[in-house]
């Protein structure tokens, strides 16, 4: 028992030793920098805290704000969404109440589909490889007409070696008949 109240008297004493040393006539300085240049230099009676964020949080919407659940801060699209259907009822409005209510329902859900294809993760990857295949083929023109001087190159030097070859003397074809025996 005499062994967890040591360390618990030693942190309440930790705990009060910096408020016991603070006066009121400190100013304390607190500085979101996103370096370590960027942070302020203490003046004397001026206690600087300073935190550094890494860069690319610098032109985003702070965290606390960026995943508010207040109403307030629903985009007007969302809002917009969320009161397009109240009251809808009757034709085309997939509601269970009013003549016709059924007939929105296959509109609503191929409305639904076409939102969820556009969003899905294999839209980004279409895109990326449609941009890959964009700048592969923008190349391949160059590189054909390279490969097709190289073919010709190799052809016309394969035909002057053929017409040497014709043009050569064919080893015992023109020398005289050997004497008979």
């Amino acid at each position: 028992m005499k062994h967890l109240l040591v360390p618990a008297a030693l942190a309440a004493v930790a705990a009060a030793a910096p408020a016991s040393a603070q006066s009121a006539s400190e100013k304390i300085n607190m500085v979101i920098a996103y370096s370590a240049d960027e942070c302020p230099v203490a003046q004397p009676g001026e206690v600087v805290v300073c935190e550094i964020l890494v860069e690319e949080e610098r032109y985003r919407i702070p965290s606390n704000l960026r995943y508010s659940t207040n109403p307030a801060n629903q985009s007007l699209a969302r809002q917009v969404d969320q009161i397009k259907y109240v009251g809808d009822f009757g034709a085309m409005s997939c509601n269970p109440a009013g003549a016709g209510g059924f007939t929105g329902c296959t509109q609503k859900f191929i409305e639904a589909a076409y939102k969820d294809k556009a969003e899905a993760e294999g839209v980004r990857f279409g895109q990326l490889i449609e941009k890959a295949r964009a700048e592969r083929l923008s190349t391949i023109d160059t590189e054909a007409a390279a490969e097709q001087e190289r073919v010709e190159m190799i052809e016309r030097e394969y035909m002057q070696r053929l017409e040497r070859e014709r043009a050569a003397e064919v080893p015992g074809e023109g020398a005289p008949p050997p004497p008979p025996k």
